[in-house]
C-alpha cells in the first residue's frame, strides 16, 4: 500500500489525506502507515464507526444491489458474481454518477 501511496503521490502532486473506515482490516492498514513516513505528509482520517452516507462506496454498493441488480435473479454463484463485475465495471467509466456519490456524501473531488 505504500508503493501504491507514492505513485499516487508522484500523479496527484498533492498531498493525500487517507479517509478510511473502522473495519478492522483497515485499522490495521492505518496503524501500519501511521508508523512509515508517508509521501507529502499525508494523513489518515478515520470515519465514525458506524456513518455509511459518509463512504461514497457504500453508494457504489447500494446503486448495484438495488439498481443494477434489483430485478436480478442468478441461477448460481457465478452468475450473480457475473453481474456484480458487469455492474461495477459500467460504473467505472460513468464519471457523473461517481461524482454523484461523492455529492450524496458531501464530499469535494
Amino acid at each position: 500500500m505504500l508503493a501504491f501511496l507514492y505513485t499516487l503521490h508522484r500523479q496527484v502532486c498533492r498531498s493525500l489525506l487517507l479517509v478510511l473506515d473502522r473495519w478492522s482490516v483497515h485499522r490495521a492498514a492505518g496503524s501500519h502507515l501511521q508508523s512509515r513516513r508517508l509521501p507529502g505528509g499525508a494523513g489518515i482520517a478515520w470515519l465514525p464507526a458506524y456513518a455509511p452516507e459518509l463512504n461514497p462506496v457504500e453508494q457504489v454498493w447500494h446503486h448495484t444491489k438495488y439498481g443494477a441488480l434489483a430485478n436480478s435473479l442468478p441461477n448460481t454463484g457465478e452468475e450473480l458474481r457475473e453481474a456484480v463485475g458487469f455492474s461495477l465495471a459500467t460504473k467505472r467509466s460513468n464519471l457523473a454518477l461517481l461524482r454523484s456519490f461523492f455529492r450524496y456524501a458531501k464530499l469535494k473531488l
